[in-house]
């Protein structure tokens, strides 16, 4: 076996990373075990484990085996060098996501994906977030991998470096290390595609299925998949003409009001009553405000100005999100887009003009339209977004700055809620007979948590959680209210109070439909006091829902609905993304499509409950026209206003 020894560097390196996987993946299954002990044949994790890690290291040690093999006994110096640097890079890294994996798994109920990525583009808000929130598990990855680094320089050579060997037996050793390192990055020599992170889905459990993979992996595709934005042959082709006529048939409009076969469905909406001066429109879209926190939809008593607000406007009770970052709730909320696999339209790049969003279409009547937030507006590409899509002005963190105002408070989002709605209220104020439109988005309900003190009696002891900083955000709700009711253009102006999506959206099943329930209320003229609307609806029936209250005409190709003008016997639907799980919702049946698996349709109860059921091929099909829809319009740019 000595003759063997030239390949050490390549054993060595799978045999460490076999065993920072691994311990990894015990430690996340005790963490988690009573949630992942519920799944049948939980252990799988273990196996698939293996194979996943195995793919993952086979891939990473092809590129030292070449070199091992082909570079002369002469060129042995450099060949070191590059082993040991390329060795412990890889493991430095493998062992970092590993290390970050189970504060990231408390939050967003599974490994680190695209979500993961996205924070290291905003450092400064990120870091001061673990910094507040996090502090013991960064001190305790920075020993481990300062251990790791020691250990590095003091064992590197060791560990990674080959020895002298004679050219003529590496190249006849070569094709068996070539074909076993193909063998263990393919995992099968039968299957037509490589094994893909669909081969680690054996339950209905999301958490459990990504136990099964490992965290470089999960990032590492999250970064492949990037060049893919938009792609939804993941879950079945479809063909465009047929997927438009299956999204039009859950929509209101009749085959008489669309008005350009180039963009399929632009139609034209009319207003629920015709008035002589349009209303304003405001938008307060909140951070995180989950239903389970809000009291008078059965939450947590956290919100009592929200629910003393219900009385005087409709209250949505059967509202679900589309997804669980604040841009899939700027994109349904502002643009009425269908969620899609792929990033939101207000971080993609064909999305950036001439998309069209509610801010658009109300310019073109004569608005006024603004973005107002108490951080900055470059965050997830707000501001870029926004400025090419109709938003005129965006007041931001820099602003609240140069006022020469007094603010309450500065947190590490930006100011605070109660800031916001000041600000807001001033601006608004400043409007006069103008007509306006303005999203007003919240920041203090989100992690570290903080906001002033002296304003909320806490909920919970410790002051920065979740729990106490809901309260505040409802606090600076009534705040507002109580403010701009004693204000002229109060009276003609359409509120809306809505969340952007939950908080931690987590729980047992593929899609935790639970988690993606949230509020809205609509208060304003024309809206009826204390009333309810407690259908099923969808985030993306907000927009054409507040056009309707305006008084005026609209040209739109959204395709949600006016709920409004929902007769009663159509049924209720919703669509939830969920990383990259799609679930396409009527009544209490889902639909939930998973990349390249066939689609599974489950009966819903009571929100947390889904029992299997038959699949009915009509409504997977519709699920999968939404998807394919959503990307068509994308690619197209055929999501826009005639201009």
């Amino acid at each position: 076996m000595k003759k063997f020894s030239f390949l050490k560097p390549v054993l060595n390196f799978i045999a460490i990373g076999l065993l920072i996987t691994t311990l990894s993946r015990i430690f996340l299954f005790f963490l988690f075990k009573e949630r992942v002990a519920e799944t049948p044949n939980f252990w799988y994790i273990f196996p698939i484990g293996l194979r996943m890690d195995l793919i993952l290291l086979c891939y990473l040690s092809f590129l030292p085996a070449v070199l091992i093999t082909f570079l002369p006994n002469k060129a042995i110096k450099f060949t070191n060098n590059f082993l040991v640097i390329y060795s412990f890079l890889f493991l430095f890294l493998i062992l970092f996501v590993e290390l970050a994996s189970p504060d990231f798994v408390k939050q967003y109920d599974t490994r680190p994906n695209k979500i993961f990525l996205d924070y290291l583009i905003y450092p400064k808000e990120v870091v001061g977030m673990l910094l507040k929130s996090y502090l013991t598990s960064i001190i305790i990855t920075f020993l481990i991998l300062g251990l790791v680094l020691y250990f590095a320089f003091k064992k590197g050579k060791k560990l990674f470096h080959t020895t002298t060997a004679e050219y003529k037996f590496k190249l006849m050793v070569f094709p068996l290390t070539a074909f076993l390192l193909f063998f263990g990055a393919r995992s099968s020599l039968t299957s037509k595609r490589p094994i893909n992170a669909s081969n680690a889905v054996f339950s209905t459990d999301q958490l459990t299925n990504t136990l099964g993979l490992n965290s470089f992996y999960t990032v590492a595709f999250a970064a492949y998949s990037i060049k893919n934005e938009g792609n939804t042959k993941m879950y079945g082709k479809m063909d465009e003409a047929e997927a438009v006529a299956r999204v039009k048939k859950y929509m209101i409009a009749g085959p008489n009001d669309f008005t350009n076969a180039e963009i399929p469905f632009l139609h034209v909406q009319q207003p629920d009553t015709v008035v002589k001066k349009p209303y304003n429109l405001v938008i307060f879209l909140q951070e995180s405000l989950g239903a389970e926190y809000v009291g008078i939809l059965g939450g947590k008593p956290l919100t009592p100005e929200f629910d003393k607000l219900s009385k005087e406007g409709l209250l949505f009770t059967n509202l679900y999100c589309t997804g669980t970052r604040s841009v899939r709730g700027i994109e349904a909320v502002v643009t009425g887009f269908l969620p899609s696999p792929s990033e939101s339209v207000v971080k993609l790049g064909n999305s950036q003009q001439g998309f069209f969003t509610l801010a658009d279409a109300l310019k073109q009547k004569g608005y006024d339209t603004s973005f107002i937030y108490g951080g900055m507006a470059n965050f997830d590409n707000m501001a870029s977004f926004f400025n090419g899509n109709g938003f005129q002005d965006i007041v931001d963190q820099e602003d609240f700055e140069s006022d020469g105002n007094k603010y309450a408070f500065k947190g590490t989002w930006g100011y605070s809620d109660e800031d916001l709605v000041t600000k807001a209220n001033n601006y608004f104020k400043s409007k006069g007979d103008k007509p306006f439109f303005s999203l007003m988005f919240s920041t203090s309900n989100h992690e570290p948590f903080e906001y002033p003190t002296g304003r909320i009696k806490t909920y919970d002891k410790k002051p920065a959680t979740v729990n106490n900083a809901m309260k505040y955000a409802d606090f600076s709700i009534g705040k507002f209210f109580e403010m701009a009711k004693k204000e002229a253009y109060f009276k003609n102006t359409i509120f809306i109070v809505i969340a952007d999506h939950n908080t931690r959206t987590y729980g047992k099943n593929l899609v935790p439909i639970n988690k993606f329930h949230i509020p809205a209320l609509i208060i304003g003229p024309g809206v009826q006091k204390g009333s309810v609307y407690n259908k099923l609806a969808s985030q993306i029936d907000i927009p054409p829902t507040l056009l309707g209250y305006l008084g005026l005409p609209f040209e739109t190709p959204m395709v949600g609905r006016n709920l409004n003008k929902l007769n009663s016997d159509i049924q209720g639907r919703s669509i939830m993304q969920f990383n990259d799980i799609n679930a396409f919702r009527v009544e209490d049946q889902v639909v939930i499509m998973q990349p390249n698996l066939k689609p599974l349709q489950f009966q819903i109860k009571n929100d947390t409950t889904l029992i299997p059921v038959k699949l009915n091929e009509e409504l997977a099909k519709d699920a999968l026209a939404h998807v394919i829809t959503a990307g068509n319009l994308y690619q197209e740019k055929k999501y826009k206003l005639r201009k």
